[in-house]
């Protein structure tokens, strides 16, 4: 198994936490999931699609997402201004990552049925 990261005393910062950083917090991944299902989405009905996000909330995200190169918002310059936020190719390059790490999961969690007698559903 390949060394951890954590406590590197060759890097500045642990890779996986600047990772974990940039995708971290609790709409960062529902954002990026419902953007990359949905296509480019203006923010209120991104906001209907995340039930139970707050405005602050929301719009917090997506400014981090946005500077972090992870989610693109375009302005049309329209009246009433229209934006639209959607997935860059940063993005793109990371979905098959988060793919995996949500098959592992459900690997975890199909054992943990197995060995506890079922999951939490039934």
């Amino acid at each position: 198994m390949p060394p951890c990261h954590d406590n590197c005393p060759c890097m500045e910062e642990c890779p996986l936490s600047q990772a974990m950083r940039l995708i971290g917090g609790k709409w960062k991944m529902q954002i990026l999931c419902s953007l990359h299902n949905n296509g480019p989405t203006r923010y209120n009905r991104l906001k209907r699609s995340l039930d139970g996000v707050s405005n602050t909330v929301l719009a917090g995200a997506l400014r981090e997402l946005e500077a972090d190169g992870l989610v693109s918002r375009r302005e049309y310059l329209e009246v009433p201004v229209r934006v639209e936020y959607g997935i860059t190719q940063r993005c793109e390059a990371l979905l098959p990552i988060l793919d995996a790490l949500g098959d592992w999961s459900m690997g975890l969690a199909d054992r943990d049925a197995g060995r506890n007698g079922g999951g939490m559903c039934e």
